[in-house]
């Protein structure tokens, strides 16, 4: 009985220095929305064999430390990772690193690492100073190509791929090239006091269709350096889980919104902020092969309000504020060629969108980008030139449009 009493008052007094350390904050910085990648977007899995492939991307709030969350979301076998490092990016249009800025990333101390199927996996927290705008290099060593890539096919941003263990060289030369990123989620940096992550979630007009290859100029990415050009916004992150060909309803490319809202946003440490701007491919899908009658019309509106009103009380249940984002023009595009009854769904649900009071407010997108004579229609010095993407000039129009006062 003694030795009892003896165990159990240990126990209490280990307890506080156990569970009563206060834990350290984080916020996601940076971020990908997983999917399988298509057919045409998928990397060889010779290429992916014995292979170390650095990929690049820019934070928003920087840090003296941080973790990368790596991904086996639609793996179907353990995926192994038995180097990885991080370093910062010479040049993001190269695989080159800034000289003693490698860092190795371990595991729970480990080097190697095997996730699971159907899971992230996040890194152990290292030392680096990455300055807010900054650019990451993140290489990893995959002994045996994956079972089922995990990937985000709209990087706008180049990776790198060679065969052995090349992740702490600082170049990559003869590297293979592709516009994607592979099995990375995020990056996450220790936040300071007031710290918080503004999540973008959305389609290929978030995933930034039309926006320049490795220049950042997709309306979350201006979104992010117009924050960090305020002292009052400084310490608030964006993260653009926006996936092209992504449905509200139904999957498209990528899981449906609603399918996707766990791990793509409320799995982000930080998030405060919901920016959602979806449906314009329910819209368009709907009478892309044949005509519909008004009551399919009018039921997808409402099943889209529906969606809608689903993402909100999901999201509030989870702290974050939720804005929405009316829905930019597409007439004329010939991928959806909406007709009338098409346009007509799109009014309807912006207008939603705008008087409903469902949403703790809203930024109308439609208004910015639209042109005056005719509403239906992008303005054409916002159109990437297809009437359904904004050009780098409209999604430039978009970022600063949003009131910044919304976001703190």
């Amino acid at each position: 009985m003694k030795g009892r009493i003896m165990m159990g008052a240990l126990a209490l007094a280990f307890a506080p220095a156990v569970f009563g350390a206060t834990p350290q904050p984080w916020v996601a910085s940076w971020g990908a929305a997983q999917q399988t990648p298509e057919p045409g977007n998928v990397l060889p899995q010779a290429d992916m064999q014995d292979a170390t492939l650095r990929q690049v991307v820019r934070l928003s709030v920087g840090g003296s430390r941080l973790r990368v969350r790596f991904s086996n979301a639609f793996g179907t076998q353990p995926l192994v990772i038995d180097a990885a490092h991080v370093a910062r990016s010479a040049d993001k249009a190269t695989p080159r690193i800034v000289p003693g800025t490698d860092r190795t990333l371990t595991f729970d101390g480990r080097s190697a690492i095997s996730i699971p199927p159907g899971a992230d996996y996040l890194s152990d927290s290292v030392a680096l100073d990455a300055p807010s705008l900054s650019s990451l290099a993140i290489s990893f060593h995959l002994p045996q190509a994956p079972a089922g890539q995990t990937g985000h096919p709209g990087s706008r941003a180049t990776s790198y791929y060679v065969h052995g263990d090349h992740s702490a060289d600082p170049d990559l030369p003869g590297a293979g090239k592709v516009d994607h990123w592979y099995q990375l989620t995020g990056v996450e940096v220790a936040a300071s006091t007031g710290a918080a992550t503004i999540v973008a979630f959305g389609d290929s007009i978030t995933d930034g269709h039309g926006a320049t290859t490795n220049g950042d100029d997709r309306w979350p990415d201006i979104l992010a350096a117009r924050l960090q050009a305020s002292s009052a916004t400084r310490k608030l992150a964006v993260v653009n889980v926006g996936i092209g060909g992504n449905h509200l309803l139904t999957d498209g490319l990528g899981p449906n919104a609603l399918a996707r809202l766990d791990r793509d946003v409320f799995a982000r440490p930080g998030a405060k902020v919901l920016l959602v701007l979806e449906a314009i491919n329910d819209l368009g899908k709907l009478s892309r092969e044949e005509m519909r009658t008004p009551q399919q019309h009018a039921q997808l509106v409402a099943d889209l309000i529906g969606a809608y009103r689903q993402m909100i009380v999901r999201a509030r249940g989870q702290g974050l504020k939720v804005i929405g984002c009316t829905v930019t023009p597409y007439t004329g595009s010939d991928y959806y060629h909406p007709d009338a009854a098409s346009e007509a769904d799109r009014v309807a649900l912006n207008h939603w969108i705008r008087t409903s009071g469902a949403f703790d407010a809203v930024v109308d997108f439609d208004a910015v980008v639209r042109d005056p004579a005719y509403p239906a229609r992008l303005l054409p010095a916002y159109d990437s030139g297809d009437h359904l993407h904004p050009s780098a000039a409209g999604y430039k129009a978009m970022a600063n449009a949003i009131p910044l006062g919304l976001l703190r």
